[in-house]
């Protein structure tokens, strides 16, 4: 009975011990969590009260407004949001094809070993800091833009109707197509990352029976793999448009840095982010130039936002099913 009795107490304390370990685990990851959120609104309040003044001088022409002129004191944002949403476009082009492709080559055509060998590479080629592709695009991407792809692309493309106007220009090497292409390569491992797992995760009996029916690869991979995974692939993407459009020191090495808006691809711009990083430092407190470039951090924010978003319903969605 004794015996009984020290097991039943040895018992009770070991369960209420794990209650206790229960409770600290469950609070503290409830303070985590809410700590995300109370720097998020941090984040939000600083870049909403900075920018309220540019906002409230300017009202909704800051939107529209292309000019940046610290002299006058008149500031919009037209033209930052023009190169992000470009050279996030350019990118994409560029990205998705080639991170589809070695996606789909690593799971189902590569020999196991190249295909580890390869794999490890692009995750290394994303952790990459950014401010060495920046450098590795200016001494190496423009030259080569300059003396071998935009003379060719005008070349080719600057006559044809429709398009002509996205190719005219001086092929200086900076500006919005190089932006982009710095980019494209920057980004091209988040979403060839994410294809991957994605294409590992198929069943294996789909392609099974598709190839047992007599379809050759490219129809296995048009009729079965695309429509199996082509929510979660969309998230990918989203994920790499995220991170596109918030880059800042590799777009500001390429892009040219001009505040200047226009249909050729070969003229130099700006980002909201490159735009923030060079004026910041010469904005002083208080001044309508920091409160303009606060604003346009809101705005990057509220992009991203929206960006991310899609991407997590595009992830749910791809999940569910």
């Amino acid at each position: 009975m004794a015996t009984t009795t020290i097991s039943d107490a040895s018992t009770r304390a070991a369960a209420a011990s794990d209650r206790r370990g229960d409770m600290v685990f469950a609070t503290v990851a409830r303070m985590a969590g809410w700590l995300i959120l109370l720097v998020m609104a941090g984040i939000i309040i600083v870049l909403v009260a900075g920018g309220w003044r540019a906002l409230a001088s300017f009202g909704p022409q800051f939107l529209t407004s292309t000019a940046w002129d610290p002299v006058t004191q008149h500031f919009g944002a037209a033209t930052s949001i023009f190169g992000t949403l470009v050279t996030t476009l350019v990118a994409l082009v560029f990205a998705v094809p080639f991170a589809f492709g070695v996606a789909f080559w690593l799971v189902e055509m590569a020999p196991p070993a190249l295909a580890r060998v390869i794999e490890t590479a692009v995750q290394l080629l994303a952790a990459v800091p950014s401010i060495i592709f920046g450098m590795w695009g200016f001494f190496i991407v423009v030259p080569f833009m300059a003396h071998h792809v935009e003379p060719a692309t005008k070349h080719l493309l600057g006559h044809v109707p429709g398009i002509r106007l996205l190719f005219s220009g001086a092929p200086y090497g900076t500006g919005l197509l190089t932006g982009g292409v710095v980019l494209a390569l920057m980004v091209t491992p988040f979403i060839c990352s994410v294809m991957t797992d994605v294409f590992t995760s198929i069943p294996a009996v789909l392609k099974e029976s598709a190839f047992g029916l007599g379809a050759t690869r490219w129809e296995v991979m048009r009729k079965v793999v695309v429509p199996w995974s082509r929510q979660a692939v969309m998230g990918g993407i989203m994920l790499g448009t995220g991170r596109a459009l918030g880059e800042t020191m590799a777009v500001t090495f390429v892009i040219g840095n001009a505040n200047h808006m226009g249909w050729s691809l070969f003229a130099p711009g700006n980002t909201i982010a490159s735009l923030i990083a060079l004026e910041f430092p010469e904005s002083p407190a208080g001044s309508l130039k920091l409160s303009a470039l606060l604003a346009l951090g809101a705005i990057l924010m509220i992009i991203s936002f929206i960006t991310l978003a899609c991407s997590r319903i595009f992830l749910r969605r791809g999940a569910a099913e």
